[in-house]
């Protein structure tokens, strides 16, 4: 066995890998263990390679609109190439990772690791995924063998939900990796589940003129955002031709030789059939705790995930937990701010446990969805007396500008403090504008203090200044 580290870490998504740096910084002696892929599902399998996905989609779709911005011509497109650029993205990050962990005299140690004692692991060769392609290890990496540590954090992941009956073939029923990656288009595609992953998909396709049928079980899409504005969103979406069927669920999946008989139920109990070309499998994710012999060392496991303190403490000492192995919400940002307090913690430093009611959620589809803090429903279900503030896309100059007038944000106030406890924008660039909220949430802003912050003029972000003028009787454009 080797010299003991300070920290090893399983896995090298945005929680261990960016964990690894800070341990790293503050001079622990570091390893990570990974199986498949540097940079994790994130940066390979997840945010990354949509998020290249989506904006081809929407440079697609900006040209087909050309004539409302004078510009003349007809735009095509090349799948293999918007398939390609995504790949090769997501390769240039995988890279950036290798050499972050190089930079940063982190040990990298490839294969399947198991914990077999409290800061001792085994690690073993590893084998083919089942649901991943497999990647090349890094040039300089350590093998399979013994390591101890004085603390061992479990930064593994988590991979997509398989329901019962609608198997994942990557033929006719696809995975999210499968729908990265497809060698054709397919004419018509039924995603089930309208969470973030399906509704970003059902964007991308949508856009490139495929048929896309959306069955969501709960009473609304996105079913973790704010109610107005999901039902802003199901709107758009069903504008560009996307059917979206609520609180429906798919009973039953007939394969065919190149297309896919499903019966849908509804909420009425009645039965529907449907053809589709594919089938996009969307219903979340779990979270990847077999084989890492947990149960044998008595780690406290609930719902399938490992219970921790809030700062990564599991109930072993010296072990700890961060990303979606320790519950959600399943975002790379939680992941990589939860390793930062775990190794923080680790080496001594006093750290908050992580505070999920500040954590933003954003969806890349067209139109876009971010949102932090509390919604409306969960506000006055808690009995807090709120103000709310609304402010319309269509009454924003750079909104007209970009030919973006749909869209809105709304802002949810704390009445008797002024303390802003919710933000939800839908619209253009709505994912690059939550961070102000953010930032006024982390600051402890009261309203008057964001009503006496000069917005620049003209961009979107006025649209949030208006919606806090709202809130509180004030708005100047509408």
């Amino acid at each position: 066995m080797s010299e003991p580290y300070d920290l090893i870490i399983i896995g090298s998504g945005p929680a261990g890998y960016v964990a690894a740096i800070r341990a790293a910084q503050l001079g622990l002696k570091t390893a990570v263990v990974e199986r498949e892929h540097l940079g994790g599902i994130c940066l390979n399998w997840g945010c990354i390679p949509t998020k290249t996905l989506l904006r081809s989609a929407e440079i697609y779709r900006l040209a087909k609109a050309g004539m409302e911005f004078g510009l003349t011509g007809q735009p095509g497109f090349d799948l293999h190439r918007i398939i390609a650029r995504s790949r090769e993205t997501a390769a240039r990050l995988n890279e950036g990772v290798g050499f972050l962990i190089k930079k940063n005299k982190i040990d990298l140690i490839w294969g399947q690791a198991r914990i077999l004692a409290p800061g001792e692991i085994s690690v073993g060769e590893t084998t083919k995924s089942a649901i991943l392609p497999q990647a090349s290890p890094p040039k300089i990496t350590k093998g399979a063998g013994r390591y101890s540590a004085k603390n061992i954090m479990i930064a593994t992941g988590a991979r997509p939900r398989v329901l019962n009956g609608i198997e994942p073939d990557g033929h006719l029923i696809w995975t999210y990796f499968d729908a990265l990656k497809p060698s054709v288009l397919p004419k018509s595609l039924l995603i089930i589940g309208a969470g973030a992953i399906g509704v970003e998909f059902a964007s991308f396709y949508q856009t490139l003129g495929v048929a896309v049928t959306l069955v969501e079980v709960a009473s609304q899409i996105l079913p973790t955002e704010d109610q107005e504005i999901a039902a802003l969103a199901q709107k758009a979406l069903e504008k560009q031709g996307i059917i979206i069927k609520l609180e429906s669920r798919v009973s039953k999946i007939e394969k065919e030789t190149d297309f896919v008989s499903a019966t849908i139920k509804s909420p009425q109990g009645l039965y529907e059939a449907i053809e589709a070309d594919r089938v996009l499998s969307a219903v979340g994710v779990v979270a990847n705790v077999e084989n890492l012999g947990l149960e044998e060392l008595g780690v406290d496991l609930a719902r399938g995930i490992i219970q921790t303190d809030g700062t990564g403490r599991t109930n072993i000492s010296g072990l700890y937990a961060v990303g979606d192995v320790a519950g959600g919400p399943m975002l790379a940002h939680k992941a990589a701010h939860e390793g930062v307090i775990c190794v923080d913690m680790i080496a001594g430093i006093a750290r908050e446990p992580l505070d999920k009611m500040r954590i933003p959620g954003c969806v890349y589809a067209y139109p876009q969805v971010a949102s932090v803090g509390l919604s409306e429903e969960k506000a006055k279900k808690l009995g807090i007396n709120i103000r709310i503030g609304r402010f319309p896309y269509r009454a924003n100059g750079k909104a007209l500008a970009l030919g973006e007038a749909e869209g809105l944000v709304k802002t949810i106030f704390n009445a008797q403090s002024g303390a802003l406890i919710g933000a939800h924008l839908i619209g253009a660039e709505a994912t690059e504008l939550i961070h102000g909220f953010l930032i006024a949430m982390n600051l402890e802003t009261t309203e008057q203090e964001l009503m006496e912050t000069i917005f620049p003029h003209p961009t979107l972000s006025e649209t949030m200044l208006e919606s806090v003028y709202d809130a509180f009787g004030r708005a100047l454009h509408i």
